[in-house]
């Protein structure tokens, strides 16, 4: 009977161990999603596909998708505004995070003073706040956008101000 109550106890250990290693076996065995490639890309790259703006903004605005798809949630996208152009009032479903990488641009949220942004200054701008912009400079203005929410850019009519 000692034997029986001893055993008992190990054997149940054993299959516990068993069933543990099967188990991750079976894991191991599911193939891995492809793993996601690392980025890196300057606003100057040549394979960049930069695409028109909306039509309310000023000729010549373009947008390049670095990351993501902009019908989908987190997108990455540079928008390049020609030099001493002005960005209208709009509005955005998604907050933006943005730095800029070329230019100087005065952006301004309702509510909120006048920010200049140059080359390498963050900036956030909550969802569904309008803002309007300049781009200062000689030059175009760069900026880097991260999106939360899929991309929309909704003027704001000079009547709703």
């Amino acid at each position: 009977m000692r034997s029986e109550t001893f055993v008992g106890p190990v054997s149940k250990a054993v299959s516990i161990c068993l069933f543990g290693l099967a188990s991750s076996f079976a894991s191991a065995a599911e193939p891995a999603p492809a793993p996601e490639q690392a980025l890196a890309q300057s606003a100057d790259d040549s394979q960049l596909k930069w695409a028109p703006c909306p039509p309310f903004m000023p000729e010549g605005c373009a947008l390049a998708v670095l990351h993501g798809d902009p019908t989908k949630d987190n997108l990455d996208v540079f928008l390049k505004v020609p030099a001493k152009s002005t960005i209208p009032l709009h509005w955005h479903t998604s907050a933006e995070r943005m730095i800029l990488v070329a230019g100087e641009l005065q952006v301004t949220y309702e509510g909120q003073p006048m920010a200049v942004l140059k080359p390498g200054t963050y900036a956030y701008g909550p969802a569904k706040r309008p803002h309007d912009a300049v781009c200062a400079s000689s030059d175009p203005c760069v900026l880097f956008i991260a999106f939360e929410s899929p991309l929309d850019a909704v003027p704001v009519e000079a009547s709703a101000k």
